[in-house]
C-alpha cells in the first residue's frame, strides 16, 4: 500500500525548524529574540578574547587622513581657503585619533595579558575617519582593537584597521551603544556631527546619573565642542548643576588626552606578563 503524501505538511512554513526558518526569525515577533542575539554573539567573542575594560573612542566618518580633492574651478577664492582648511583641519585630526589609540594601547594594558584578561582595549564605531584612525593606531601598536559597526541605508563598511575577530555588525543602535558603554572605562570623543552627540549625551546621561560610575570622558579640540555645546548656558538656565561640568575634561592633543584620563582617574593595571 502507497503510503499517504505528505510532502505538503513538510513544506509548510509552519514545519520548519524555528532556529533554522529565516522568515519567522526576521519576523516582528522575534525583535526581542534578535535583540538577546546581537547581545549574546558579541559578548561570547569578547569574552572568548579575555577583553574586560575598553577606552572608547567616538569621532565623525567624515574626517579622513588624506586632503580633501581638488577645488573646482568655479569655486571663489574665499571657498578654496577654506576647503583647504577643513582638509588640513580634519587630517590633523585623523593623525591625533591614530596617535591617541597607539598611546593607549601602549600605556593602559591592551598590549599585555593580566591573568588571561586584556584591559583598555580601543572601541570604535568600526567605521572610517576618526574610528578607524583610533583602531589603526592601536594596530601599529600591535594591540588588539573592537569595532562595532551598524547596518545603515548607505551601507557602512568595517575599516580595515580594526582586529577581524573583534569586528561586529549590527542592526540596533541600542545594542550597538550598549556594548560600547558596558566594558567603557573611558571616552574620549573627537569632533563629530549628530552620531557622535548621540552617542556622547547618551554616556554622559549614564555617568550624570550614576549608572556607571567610574568613566573618565574627554572632549577633544576644546574650540570645537565650546562652540558646538554650550554647557554654560545650561547651567546658567538651571538645567544642570556645576557637579556636572566636572563630568569631562577638554583636551587638544593626544598626550594631554591620554593625561586627562588618568587625571580623571582611569586606572592602568600594574605589572603583567607580555601577550
Amino acid at each position: 500500500m502507497t503510503p499517504p503524501d505528505n510532502q505538503n505538511q513538510k513544506d509548510s512554513a509552519s514545519y520548519r525548524l524555528p532556529a533554522l526558518d529565516e522568515e519567522f526569525l526576521l519576523g516582528e515577533s522575534m525583535r526581542g529574540v534578535r535583540f538577546l542575539l546581537e547581545y549574546a554573539k558579541a559578548e561570547e567573542f569578547l569574552r572568548h578574547a579575555g577583553i574586560v575594560s575598553t577606552v572608547v573612542v567616538f569621532g565623525s566618518a567624515r574626517l579622513r587622513e588624506q586632503a580633501g580633492p581638488a577645488p573646482a574651478p568655479d569655486q571663489s577664492r574665499e571657498s578654496v581657503a577654506g576647503t583647504e582648511r577643513n582638509s588640513h583641519r580634519a587630517a590633523h585630526l585623523y593623525e591625533q585619533a591614530r596617535r591617541f589609540g597607539r598611546i593607549v594601547s601602549e600605556r593602559g594594558g591592551a598590549l599585555r595579558l593580566q591573568d588571561g584578561l586584556r584591559h583598555n582595549v580601543i572601541a570604535t564605531g568600526g567605521g572610517p575617519g576618526i574610528m578607524e584612525a583610533a583602531n589603526r593606531g592601536a594596530t601599529e601598536a600591535g594591540a588588539p582593537s573592537i569595532g562595532l559597526n551598524i547596518t545603515l541605508p548607505h551601507e557602512q563598511e568595517p575599516n580595515r584597521w580594526s582586529t577581524p575577530s573583534l569586528t561586529f555588525r549590527f542592526h540596533y543602535f541600542a545594542m550597538r551603544k550598549m556594548h560600547l558603554a558596558m566594558r567603557a572605562k573611558a571616552l574620549v570623543v573627537f569632533p563629530g556631527g549628530l552620531g557622535t552627540l548621540d552617542e556622547l549625551f547618551e554616556l554622559l546621561t549614564l555617568r550624570q546619573t550614576g549608572k556607571v560610575t567610574e568613566l573618565p570622558i574627554v572632549l577633544f579640540d576644546r574650540h570645537y565642542w565650546r562652540r558646538i555645546i554650550n554647557f554654560d548656558a545650561l547651567l546658567e538656565e538651571g538645567m544642570i548643576s556645576p557637579a556636572d561640568l566636572e563630568l569631562f575634561a577638554y583636551a587638544d592633543s593626544a598626550e594631554e588626552a591620554w593625561e586627562q584620563l588618568l587625571r580623571l582617574g582611569l586606572t592602568v593595571p600594574g605589572d603583567s606578563t607580555p601577550a
